[in-house]
């Protein structure tokens, strides 16, 4: 029972220190002037390079199936679309709006999980992720000025959810580590073969990182994807997606705050943007305490 307990312990922190990392991407976003396909490429470019070393040096490196590389790389192409939409919509709008909308997650994988995982639905769990949905709704009051923001904004969010849902469904037989270098590489292989198409339709006057967009990039990467993503990996090992999802409606809490100091963003935050952020924190609040209920019983 100690050890059970301990194990959760540690998979909570593990994964509210990933939240408190991830807080942070929408900012590098926004502070990276690249447009948002060049921005995740170069992210899983520098991301696929620096940890292929850090495991090889380690001798973490560790080989996989032919199959299993292409189901683990396929879940990264999801991952990275879910970056490219998350970023869209934080440069169509900005850093509180993009963030804001991923609290949807947790209504998405209430929906996918089920099926994916072949269990049931939960009620409770619809209820909660309905929570947050009207969170969502109070913070923007209908408010049509970012319309393209908060659409791409959904799109992210679901992709968000599919990935999670997807990385614990096939990484159950592989470390973090390795899951998350041959992730990285099969985003890069297949966001690769897309680049071309969309720059064609989607130019940027920047075509390289340089200068503090390179600082910013290496930063981004270190700590925002490579610790980010092992983080959540392991704590998906002993937490549902669905927890985990929930728990990320937490992220735009840290993000807000940071974009706040940084970017004055505080000038578009009005009276239901408080009461539907204080919405989105009770229902990440209460499931963590269904989570733990259950957990206290079935020991």
């Amino acid at each position: 029972m100690y050890q059970n307990e301990e194990s959760m312990k540690q998979a909570f922190i593990k994964l509210h220190l990933s939240i408190l990392l991830a807080g942070f991407t929408g900012i590098f976003g926004k502070l990276i002037s690249l447009n948002e396909g060049l921005l995740v490429w170069y992210r899983l470019l520098f991301a696929s390079i620096i940890f292929f070393i850090v495991l090889k040096f380690y001798g973490k490196l560790k080989k996989v199936t032919m199959r299993d590389a292409v189901k683990i790389g396929l879940v990264g192409f999801v991952l990275s679309t879910h970056w490219v939409f998350f970023y869209g919509s934080i440069k169509a709008s900005n850093v509180s709006i993009g963030v804001v909308v991923l609290s949807l997650m947790g209504f998405f994988s209430s929906i996918f999980e089920p099926f994916i995982m072949h269990r049931g639905f939960r009620i409770r769990e619809m209820g909660l992720s309905l929570i947050a949905v009207l969170g969502v709704v109070l913070i923007f009051s209908f408010d049509t000025r970012y319309r393209l923001g908060i659409g791409l904004g959904v799109v992210s969010s679901m992709l968000c959810s599919l990935y999670s849902i997807l990385n614990k469904k096939v990484g159950r037989l592989y470390s973090s580590g390795t899951m998350l270098l041959y992730q990285m590489i099969g985003g890069l292989v297949c966001l690769s073969f897309l680049m071309p198409v969309y720059l064609h339709f989607f130019t940027s006057k920047t075509m390289v990182p340089l200068g503090m967009d390179f600082i910013y990039m290496i930063i981004y990467v270190l700590f925002c994807t490579i610790a980010l993503y092992v983080l959540q990996i392991q704590a998906l090992k002993s937490l549902s997606a669905f927890t985990v999802n929930l728990s990320y409606n937490l992220e735009p809490v840290y993000s807000i705050i940071i974009a706040m100091i940084l970017f004055h963003e505080s000038k578009d935050l009005n009276f239901s943007f408080w009461v539907g952020m204080s919405m989105i924190v009770i229902s990440v609040l209460w499931q963590m305490y269904f989570v733990a209920k259950e957990k206290s019983l079935n020991v």
